[in-house]
């Protein structure tokens, strides 16, 4: 790490990925591709039904492979070169990685990544599909090593010291509905200044320092890497 850069924080959310064709659940009234969340996305959903619920995410694993990083992906990988870029980020896919930013936290989980349904700490990573019969070290059934709504996001713990270490801090495609996730931004030091991109502005009125670029996130990064140099 090159002391000398500044510490550029981004908490990253669904309408990053949705310009690479990935759906979010907040796109359909709470539906996600045609489900309810809680069908798909809750520890109840997986004691009821777990064929579907492993369905849906080898769907979505699918989805994510068929998937390219975009152009504000690949912005925030080459503010690398001018900052010291740390990303947290509350979606699954890899489309950052891909894209080349290196410092990659994720809150809610990864697709590529399954886990014993008892154990937390047998992880193991997936590209193809989980099938009903696939188990653990400890043979326990194997399921998607996301964080589910009504879940802990055990991350968090780890996100908010790098939060209150923003020299500069980005907030793109997230409407900071979903906590604990959105409860970040008040580890941002006042002082910071505060770059808000997304075609729907979130309510963000309460934070000082808050600089608003209301566009799409492709669009909106290349704005925000432009102001970023001309302030160096």
């Amino acid at each position: 790490m090159n002391a000398s850069k500044k510490k550029l924080v981004v908490l990253s959310g669904a309408g990053v990925s949705a310009e690479s064709g990935l759906r979010t659940f907040r796109d359909s009234d709470g539906l996600w591709e045609g489900y309810n969340i809680e069908d798909v996305a809750t520890p109840r959903a997986w004691r009821r039904d777990p064929q579907l619920v492993l369905d849906f995410y080898n769907m979505r694993r699918a989805n994510v492979l068929e998937a390219q990083p975009n152009a504000a992906h690949k912005v925030l990988a080459e503010l690398e070169e001018h900052f010291d870029v740390h990303i947290v980020t509350q979606n699954i896919d890899d489309l950052h990685e891909r894209a080349g930013s290196t410092n990659v936290l994720h809150l809610h989980g990864e697709i590529f990544k399954m886990r014993s349904e008892h154990d937390e700490s047998l992880v193991y990573p997936i590209r193809e599909d989980i099938n009903l019969g696939d188990v653990a070290e400890d043979g326990a059934q194997l399921r998607p090593n996301i964080v589910w709504f009504e879940e802990p996001v055990p991350m968090i713990e780890r996100a908010i010291p790098i939060m209150h270490q923003a020299d500069v801090f980005v907030l793109v495609g997230t409407s900071l509905v979903v906590y604990p996730a959105a409860g970040l931004v008040d580890y941002v030091r006042p002082e910071v200044n505060k770059y808000i991109l997304d075609k729907n502005i979130p309510p963000v009125s309460r934070y000082h320092n808050v600089i608003a670029i209301e566009k799409p996130a492709t669009e909106g990064a290349a704005e925000l890497k432009k102001i970023l140099l001309e302030g160096l």
